[in-house]
């Protein structure tokens, strides 16, 4: 898969962006921070659905 994802750290009820990545990129993010990713179905940089991690790993 080639999409391309929007990462987002939480910061209280705050979404502050961190950058675009494609899936592998997303996985191999660090989890001791809370990141979201913009929801596969939209636009990355351009939608405010987010999803956590374990969604991205059911596309792999």
């Amino acid at each position: 898969m080639n999409k391309i994802f929007e990462a987002v750290v939480r910061n209280g009820d705050q979404r502050v962006p961190v950058g675009l990545v494609n899936l592998k990129q997303a996985l191999e993010m660090s989890e001791k921070l809370f990141f979201e990713f913009s929801h596969p179905e939209h636009e990355a940089g351009r939608t405010d659905i987010f999803v956590g991690r374990e969604v991205l790993q059911k596309l792999m």
